[in-house]
């Protein structure tokens, strides 16, 4: 079952992917494994506590890692699988972390909101693909066609490695560890 959620105030129940599914399912399923978790390690706290950034002078937080991943989504899956002119959410040219950069009037209710309806655009992009289905867009850097494939595994490895980022964030606010 899909990650899909518009309460950003409680944890998303996270599924463990099936163990013998097929290639197509595996990717979904740790893809939407990770995006879950990284809504678990948002849940439950203040705008204030998702802006708190990890050690100085890095400005990471939990609410720059979701908008962050609202502009990646939108990246790999409207402007390079379906092709889209799609502008920026946060990112821009002169500063492409732009949406790790928060202020305090930067609040996790309307990051949280952009980034639900990325994943879902996102879906309905991959839906009825085959895995080597070549984009309509681009690699951003190389220039290269790229299939649905090498999205699938590059988000889950952008995720794992934000997810991990998260979780020693959560740790100094809060103490919480774990799933």
């Amino acid at each position: 079952m899909p990650f899909m959620t518009t309460d950003h105030t409680a944890a998303p129940e996270r599924v463990y992917p099936d163990t013998t599914t097929g290639e197509r399912q595996a990717l979904e399923q740790w893809l939407e494994f990770h995006r879950a978790t990284l809504a678990a390690k948002c849940a439950g706290l203040s705008d204030e506590q998702l802006r708190t950034v990890s050690v100085p002078p890095s400005e990471l937080n939990l609410l720059g890692l979701v908008r962050h991943m609202a502009d990646v989504e939108r990246g790999w899956f409207r402007k390079v699988l379906g092709g889209e002119a799609a502008p920026w959410l946060y990112a821009t040219d002169e500063d492409f972390d732009r949406g790790i950069h928060t202020t305090d009037g930067d609040g996790y209710a309307e990051a949280f909101a952009t980034w639900q309806a990325e994943i879902g655009h996102a879906r309905k992009l991959a839906e009825g693909r085959a895995l080597d289905d070549l984009c309509a867009g681009t690699h951003h850097r190389t220039g290269e066609l790229i299939n649905l494939r090498w999205i699938y595994l590059h988000m889950i490895e952008e995720y794992a490695r934000h997810n991990g980022h998260a979780d020693l964030i959560r740790e100094r606010i809060d103490g919480a560890t774990g799933a």
